[in-house]
């Protein structure tokens, strides 16, 4: 399947399930209180760079993009899914979302004081990721920060490992897989927090957040 099949597999089906998703997941960061004190250090890093633009690429129906904007963040959103971006829209009047893909950002060069990638790499194909980690580069600012959360796999041994997912294919990947190829395109790691699922998890992956600054 080719990168532009992917993205349209993966648009056709958020789509499909966009307005149960949005009723689902539209407080989730409530029960998430490290995330949250993860996304505040985000933007106050942000903040002191600055106070540049920040895009929240997969932003879904928008529920966490206002939450940046709620941190004091200059925030947008960014989705392959229309009817996502129109949910988002109708939730959030006074915010901007785009429909557009990650690997081809309609971003001028050099202009974003940040990027959130909260989850929104697991339907990209491992062989594309990179070219969705050097367009962030591209729309980053020097000095931008980058914000990427992914499962990992079973171990270091395993750089990636695909999973079934509600809505379409996912892949996890390994910390260090994923930050060297940040590393390649620009992007130094500056932090990382790795959350262990609790016993009542449907799936028994752990949570990786890595943070990463533009050289």
């Amino acid at each position: 399947m080719t990168e532009l099949q992917t993205l349209r597999a993966t648009r056709e089906s958020y789509d499909a399930i966009a307005h149960t998703y949005a009723q689902l997941f539209n407080d989730s960061l409530r029960d998430r209180p490290l995330e949250r004190a993860l996304l505040s250090a985000f933007a106050e890093l942000v903040r002191a760079d600055g106070d540049g633009e920040v895009a929240d690429l997969g932003c879904g129906p928008g529920y966490v993009t206002a939450h940046l904007r709620g941190l004091g963040l200059n925030a947008f959103g960014v989705d392959a899914s229309p009817v996502m971006v129109e949910l988002a829209r109708e939730a959030n009047p006074g915010l901007r979302f785009e429909v557009g893909s990650m690997a081809a950002l309609d971003i001028e060069d050099g202009t974003l004081g940040g990027v959130l990638s909260r989850w929104s790499v697991i339907h990209t194909p491992p062989q594309d990721v990179p070219v969705v980690l050097a367009e962030i580069a591209r729309v980053l600012a020097p000095g931008g920060h980058l914000l990427i959360g992914f499962p990992a796999t079973d171990g270091p041994h395993q750089e990636t490992q695909a999973y079934d997912h509600a809505v379409t294919t996912a892949y996890r990947w390994c910390p260090d897989r994923l930050a060297a190829l940040l590393r390649e395109h620009g992007l130094a790691e500056a932090a990382r927090t790795v959350i262990e699922p609790k016993p009542t998890d449907q799936r028994q992956f752990q949570e990786v957040q890595l943070l990463a600054r533009k050289a």
